[in-house]
């Protein structure tokens, strides 16, 4: 019984997955319009937020140029005093 079920079922959707849900039929001038604006929608978005990413990773970067900078102020300041400690 199971089994016959089994072969059933499978031949069932075998046949709903080979039909077409629907024919392709040409896309009118209305919804090529529509699509085509929906895709330049979200491609608009992607290139917002990709640009929105690259800003901040630069401020990030600049951020961390500038810290590396003070660090190395305080470092050369702090030598420059034991010069001149060990020099008096």
């Amino acid at each position: 019984m199971r089994r016959a079920f089994a072969l059933t079922l499978l031949a069932v959707l075998t046949l709903l997955w080979s039909s077409p849900l629907r024919g392709q039929q040409p896309m009118s001038m209305q919804e090529y319009s529509r699509r085509s604006a929906k895709l330049d929608k979200k491609q608009q978005k992607a290139n917002k937020k990709a640009a929105k990413r690259q800003e901040k990773a630069q401020k990030k970067a600049a951020k961390a140029q500038q810290k590396s900078i003070e660090k190395q102020r305080k470092a050369d300041a702090k030598a420059n005093r034991r010069i001149q400690r060990s020099e008096s």
